[in-house]
């Protein structure tokens, strides 16, 4: 358990490091390439190995990282499937606000579907991708942006001028949700005011920039809990977690594989995944045919090599709350601590049934793994993720599961550090079986 450990101390902080989406990409990127991995890139020629290491990059934001299956050109795929992004706020073109005093608000978006008054009176800060001009109009430069130190807060309206706050308090994207970042001397200073402190931030001049995608960040770092350490508590845990589970999987676990092992990390998943970079695109098919098409292979035989593949779809999941234990079906209770979660819905929300469920329940057993459902309470309706989402594109037997939390879509989430070692070491069994 000891040695175990230091999968947590990497999950803290690989999730410090992957403040939004793109630099959960960059991040993982590092890794990769610090283990033998080689970057391809959709418009060149794939010249394709076996046994050999690659990754995709799509927008920034979504990362498929494989390792060319030893077998024959039908042998199939191991996939476990993720997403990069997390509920939070997008600022808006033209942000900059001035009330009363000289204070600046910044207009900003919601993205996804964040617990909102979970991100008053944080430290917040700033993080994303910039464009910048470059000599070919297609082709604008791309680089990162993120600021480390905390530079703007969402305060909360003090309870003596709203008396019922504790009693439930409505609140508005637009009015209530404005992140305030500084004070300033002149109204004049507004215009372009995040425009220059990015280009300052990333040393150009602020006329060379095009457009950004830029979001908020809890700059709180991530730390365990617990008389012994039991959980860990941190943002973006749903679904960045499971996104290192799987990265940490796919490298270490073992090289000489006959079937063809991929790690599908998409963005998008909380708005629906209807982008580009999202699991309802055709991006991972076409990977997996250039792998097939690598090897030889024809249209028959991708579709013999899908019909022997098998995918994890891994997205967080509901664990039983101590106080809201009624908000649990009757019968199914997802701990933390107790494994990894199996979801299940009736009306095929999750790609789960129960051929996929005992491949996996297989999988967790041999490595020495607890497992559990997860089923919603039959007056609840629950969400979907990438499985069902998937299965649109292409053909896959495949389970849903996650690691169980607390708190899903709040600023800060809590799931079991227990858990997160079961699930690598599931993940890596399933990679190697």
């Amino acid at each position: 358990m000891e040695n175990s450990m230091r999968y947590i101390s990497d999950l803290m902080s690989f999730m410090d490091n992957s403040v939004v989406n793109f630099y959960a990409v960059k991040t993982i990127r590092e890794r990769l390439d610090a283990n033998g991995f080689k970057v391809l890139y959709a418009a060149d020629k794939w010249e394709l190995t076996p046994g050999g290491k690659y990754y995709v990059v799509k927008n920034n934001s979504a990362i498929f990282g494989f390792v060319v299956g030893k077998g024959d050109v039908a042998a199939g795929y191991k996939i476990i499937s993720a997403h990069s992004d997390s509920p939070c706020f997008r600022i808006k073109p033209n942000p900059e606000m001035v009330s009363d005093g000289g204070i600046m608000k910044l207009n900003t978006e919601v993205y996804g579907g964040p617990i909102l008054y979970t991100w008053f009176d944080r430290p917040l800060s700033i993080a994303g991708r910039v464009m910048l001009r470059s000599d070919d109009p297609l082709h604008p430069e791309t680089r990162l942006v993120k600021f480390d130190r905390p530079l703007m807060t969402i305060p909360h309206l003090a309870i003596h001028f709203n008396r019922a706050v504790n009693e439930g308090n409505p609140l508005s994207r637009q009015k209530d949700m404005l992140p305030i970042i500084g004070q300033i001397n002149n109204i004049a200073e507004k215009n372009g005011y995040i425009l220059r402190l990015v280009a300052d931030e990333l040393g150009v001049n602020p006329s060379e920039i095009i457009d950004f995608d830029l979001s908020l960040y809890d700059t709180t770092k991530a730390c365990l809990v617990g008389v012994n350490n039991e959980f860990v508590t941190s943002g973006r845990l749903d679904d960045l977690s499971m996104v290192h589970a799987a990265m940490a999987a796919l490298l270490e676990s073992d090289d000489d594989c006959e079937m063809t092992k991929v790690m599908a990390i998409f963005d998008n998943e909380e708005t629906g995944s209807g982008t580009k970079q999202g699991a309802a695109s055709p991006v991972l098919d076409h990977i997996l045919r250039r792998i097939n098409a690598s090897k030889g292979g024809s249209e028959d035989d991708y579709l013999r090599a899908v019909a022997r593949s098998f995918m994890v779809s891994a997205d967080n999941a509901h664990a039983v709350h101590p106080n809201y234990v009624e908000k649990q079906d009757p019968t199914n209770h997802p701990v933390l601590g107790g494994g990894p979660v199996i979801k299940i819905n009736a009306n095929c929300k999750y790609m789960t049934d129960a051929d996929s469920a005992a491949v996996f329940k297989t999988v967790c057993e041999r490595a020495g793994v607890p497992s559990q459902y997860f089923v919603n309470h039959s007056d609840v309706a629950g969400g979907s993720t990438l499985g069902n989402i998937l299965t649109s594109q292409i053909d896959l037997r495949g389970v849903d599961m996650g690691a169980a939390l607390w708190a899903m879509h709040s600023a800060r989430e809590t799931a079991s550090t227990i858990d997160h070692i079961y699930i690598i070491k599931a993940f890596t069994e399933f990679f190697n079986c």
